[in-house]
């Protein structure tokens, strides 16, 4: 057995950052291939998944996807064990998605939809390398290995969209201003998650006149609006309906303002929107102070977090947009600390999900705000940004790192 110092002389130099990170990844991995590979022997009922394949089948059929008896019977015949049924809460533009999963049956559709999450995480991660600088594969998985992310393909969420759509317009804003804006429709199948960098978007594009990018954005809602137009016509007064009678304002909800109201006067639901307010000022403040030397990539990263922090409806899942931000500031950071402590975030989040925690436990709490104050430290010890970093009028994409 070597001693310290026999390691010393040999030239080998324990690295704490290093093992915890590898701790961190290699029970992040684990965590998912084991959920994974029991998709075929569970029930798949008992996942999110089941809402997007169950409304898929009432949509082909020609049947209200929102209706509660129909969906409730198709998501019990697939193992749903709780009293009543789950629906799709994404904009109806957005149903065109759970063709998919419904043309097959429900467990041969789980594993595909599973796969197909993770081809969009692949997708979304190697995507984004180059605006962000990443400069090997290895600070690479803590992308692809992101528990909020895994997170999100256990259960068959779909804000891995929203990555994607993040993802791509930071790729393609400067090269591809049309298909960046078609790629902003991603946002918008959950739009409460980004609001403060939509907002801020917008504002962006009036004031640089980026109309292809307008036009890319208003293009891809005109497509999708007419799917679901050919799909069932009613969708909208059927969404209507739902969401003047699904209860979903009283759901507990691990976000800020959904804790401040609990915390104020639960009867109060104006209170869940305050932080949003708040942070959307801050939003228009960060864009007007730096917008004669805007840089999505740099200035952007703070915008998505602060986004995650204030919406008003945000579960664990949904953090998965906070990849671009972090793997930015991953890149950048001088310290082996900041480092250390984001790989703590990852087990102690893994872990929360190997003892089931539910999704809607306060325990989920403290991402938003850890993912902002950990960025925050590490940019405080991150390299100075390089002199060749050009405003985005700049017709070319640095080379980062």
């Amino acid at each position: 057995m070597s001693s310290p110092g026999a390691s010393r002389k040999l030239g080998i130099r324990f690295d704490f950052a290093e093992a915890i990170l590898g701790i961190a990844c290699g029970l992040a991995f684990t965590t998912a291939f084991a959920y994974c590979i029991q998709i075929p022997l569970h029930p798949v009922g008992t996942r999110d998944y089941i809402v997007y394949w169950a409304t898929g089948k009432l949509l082909l059929h020609h049947a209200n996807p929102y209706n509660p008896t129909l969906i409730g019977i198709l998501e019990h015949s697939a193992g749903l064990t709780v009293p009543g049924s789950y629906y799709m809460r994404n904009p109806p533009w957005g149903l065109p998605l759970a063709l998919l999963p419904a043309l097959f049956g429900a467990r041969a559709a789980a594993v595909l939809w599973t796969l197909m999450l993770l081809g969009v995480l692949l997708v979304a991660v190697r995507a984004v390398w180059p605006a962000v600088g990443v400069p090997n594969n290895r600070l690479a998985l803590l992308g692809y290995l992101f528990p909020p992310a895994l997170n999100c393909v256990i259960s068959g969420q779909t804000s891995l969209f929203l990555l994607l759509g993040l993802a791509l317009f930071l790729r393609l804003h400067k090269s591809r201003p049309f298909w960046a804006g078609a790629s902003v429709w991603f946002w918008t199948l959950k739009p409460h998650v980004l609001l403060p960098f939509a907002l801020v978007w917008l504002a962006w594009v009036l004031l640089t006149r980026a109309w292809r990018m307008l036009a890319g954005s208003v293009a891809a809602m005109a497509v999708s609006c007419l799917l679901t137009e050919c799909l069932d016509p009613r969708a909208w007064m059927q969404y209507l309906h739902w969401s003047r009678n699904s209860g979903i304002t009283n759901q507990k909800i691990p976000c800020l303002g959904v804790a401040l109201r609990q915390l104020i006067h639960p009867a109060s639901f104006w209170i869940t929107f305050i932080p949003l307010l708040v942070g959307s000022a801050w939003a228009l403040f960060w864009f007007a102070r730096h917008r004669r030397h805007w840089n999505w990539i740099e200035h952007g990263s703070a915008l998505v977090l602060v986004s995650i922090f204030v919406a008003p409806y945000c579960w664990i899942w949904d953090h998965s947009v906070a990849i671009p931000a972090l793997l930015f500031a991953v890149c950048r950071t001088t310290s082996r600390w900041p480092l250390t402590l984001l790989a703590l975030a990852y087990i102690v989040i893994d872990l929360q999900e190997i003892f089931g925690v539910a999704p809607h436990s306060w325990l989920y709490l403290w991402p938003g705000f850890f993912w902002l104050a950990w960025y925050l430290l590490a940019r405080a010890r991150a390299t100075p940004s390089p002199a060749a970093w050009p405003a985005e009028n700049n017709p070319v994409l640095p080379a980062l790192g």
